[in-house]
């Protein structure tokens, strides 16, 4: 079941140790996916503060079309 996070810097801090993540755009908001080994971890947010926070993150990233 993945577990929703709401704050950014414990965000960033998990993806040291994430496989990669993946970035949903949507028209409204930018899903943040990190898949670690045993769970999956989602941020919602809203799209101009995603480019800088996508930077900062310490794995792989996939962009997603939707």
């Amino acid at each position: 079941m993945p577990s929703e996070i709401t704050d950014i810097e414990k965000f960033v801090s998990l993806s040291s140790k994430a496989k990669q993540c993946q970035v949903i755009r949507l028209k409204d908001a930018v899903k943040l996916k990190l898949r670690t080994s045993s769970q999956l971890y989602t941020l919602k947010i809203e799209p101009l503060r995603a480019d800088e926070i996508i930077k900062k993150l310490q794995c792989e990233i996939k962009e997603i079309e939707k």
